[in-house]
C-alpha cells in the first residue's frame, strides 16, 4: 500500500466527514435549501473521490507514473472542486457574492481533474501486464 495516498485520503475523508456534518448541523438553518444542495454535491464528490485514491493506494505492484498522475488528479480535483463548491454555497454567509464569476469557473477544471484522474487509471490498467491469467500449455 501508499502510505501518502492512504494518508492524503484519510484526511480528506476526516475532512469529508467534517464538511458534511457541518452541512447538516451548522449550516442548515443558514443558507438556503439550493446553497445546501451545493454544499453536499461538494461532499458527495470528496468522498467518492477519497474512496478513488484509497483503492489507488493498493496498486504498489504497478510500476507505472500514471498511477501518481492520477494520485495528483484526484487530489486537486477534490480541492478545486468541491473547495470551490463549498465557496459557492457559503457565498452570501461569507458576503463574496461578488466572487461567483471567479470561483464558479474553478468547479468544472476540479471535475476535468477527476476525469483525468480515472482516465490516467484507465491508461494503467492497459499498460500493466496482465500476470493474473496463465498461459496455456500444449499437452504432448
Amino acid at each position: 500500500m501508499n502510505k501518502r495516498i492512504i494518508i492524503t485520503a484519510s484526511i480528506l475523508g476526516i475532512l469529508a466527514v467534517i464538511t458534511g456534518a457541518f452541512g447538516a448541523h451548522g449550516l442548515s438553518a443558514e443558507i438556503s435549501a439550493d446553497q445546501l444542495n451545493i454544499w453536499h454535491t461538494g461532499v458527495e464528490y470528496q468522498f467518492y473521490h477519497v474512496f478513488a485514491l484509497l483503492f489507488l493506494s493498493t496498486f504498489t505492484h504497478f510500476k507505472n507514473k500514471l498511477i501518481n498522475v492520477s494520485y495528483y488528479f484526484f487530489t486537486i480535483g477534490i480541492i478545486l472542486f468541491s473547495g470551490s463548491l463549498y465557496l459557492i454555497a457559503c457565498s452570501d454567509l461569507l458576503k463574496i457574492k461578488n466572487a461567483i464569476p471567479f470561483i464558479g469557473p474553478i468547479t468544472p477544471i476540479g471535475g476535468t481533474l477527476f476525469i483525468l484522474g480515472w482516465l490516467m487509471l484507465v491508461i494503467a490498467a492497459f499498460m500493466k501486464e496482465d500476470t493474473g491469467r496463465k498461459k496455456k500449455t500444449r499437452s504432448a
